[in-house]
């Protein structure tokens, strides 16, 4: 069910020379790459792990920056679910679309602010 989890940085570039030496110890490497995010799997079919930048500009924390994804089959089950989500009381921390050529993702935090998302690769 989980299909990547991301882990706050203040030091993209520390953070890249980390996780490409350890995680190459099992034989993953990077699989999508932005200036503010990369992530790393063994397989881009198996979940994954990333470093980002928190999305609202503060330092990251532990806590603030990480977020579990959870990994559905089509870009309509994440627009159904993410709706859900908004019903039940959710935050959003931005809307259920297409990020990219391969990506579909719709954000949120649950209601003790946890930060979540749907998504799937298109």
């Amino acid at each position: 069910m989980i299909g990547y989890v991301t882990l706050g940085t203040n030091d993209m570039e520390k953070a890249a020379k980390f996780y490409d030496a350890l995680l190459g110890e099992i034989g993953a490497k990077r699989m999508m790459e932005a200036d503010t995010f990369i992530a790393w799997a063994v397989d881009p079919k198996q979940p994954a792990i990333s470093v980002i930048k928190p999305h609202d500009g503060n330092a990251a924390t532990i806590g603030n920056g990480v977020m579990v994804a959870l990994a559905c089959d089509k870009p309509e089950t994440v627009d159904k679910l993410y709706k859900k989500a908004m019903e039940l009381g959710a935050k959003d921390e931005g809307p259920a679309g297409p990020r990219g050529n391969s990506f579909y993702a719709g954000y949120f935090r649950d209601p003790d602010g946890n930060k979540l998302n749907f998504f799937c690769m298109t």
